[in-house]
Parts: C-alpha cells; sequence; structure tokens
C-alpha cells in the first residue's frame, strides 16, 4: 500500500506538510526525529489524513496536486476547515452583488 498524508505542527497549527510514502509510521517517526530537511523546525508533527492506495503513481500524483496552488485551496476547504467554521459558512447570509 502507498499513501499521501497530511501533517500538522503541533506548535503551529497553521503550519501543514504534504508527502507520500510507502511505510506510513516509519516516514511521520522521520519528521519528528530531525531526518526531514523540510520538517525539521516545525516538528513535532501530527498525522492530519491520509490516503491509501494499491497503485504507486497516484499517491505521488495526488501529492504533487495539493502541493499545488489548487490543491492547497481543495485541502483548506476539505481537510483544515473546522465543523465549526462550515456551520458558520452555512449560516451566514450571503452579501447582494452590485452592479
Amino acid at each position: 500500500m502507498f499513501y499521501v498524508y497530511v501533517l500538522r505542527s503541533k506548535l503551529i497549527p497553521t503550519q501543514t506538510y504534504v508527502g507520500s510514502t510507502c511505510d506510513l509510521k516509519k516516514r511521520i517517526s522521520e519528521h519528528n526525529s530531525r531526518k526531514s530537511i523540510h520538517t525539521n523546525k516545525f516538528k513535532p508533527w501530527e498525522l492530519h489524513a491520509y490516503i491509501g492506495l494499491r497503485d504507486k503513481a497516484l499517491p505521488q500524483r495526488l501529492e504533487r496536486y495539493l502541493k499545488s496552488g489548487s490543491g492547497r485551496s481543495f485541502a483548506l476547504r476539505h481537510f483544515w476547515q473546522t465543523q465549526m467554521d462550515r456551520r458558520r459558512e452555512a449560516n451566514s447570509i450571503p452579501t447582494p452583488c452590485l452592479l
């Protein structure tokens, strides 16, 4: 099984990281033990979401997408938005568009 995963920094919750791996537990351990240069300064990390897929290419493509502009926007809406934020959005009254 191959995984694409999303981490959130415990110290700075707005800091996130997206990666892919075939050994999820080992990779998270590496992120938290100074073996990853890109995530070292924001550790400790906690696993926020992951998706397991059988084909190796799919998680790598999904990782690239989630690191792109539209992918970050998707992740923000679907992974990071809290239930309270969704309720607030659902109950808000849209402002009329003035032409």
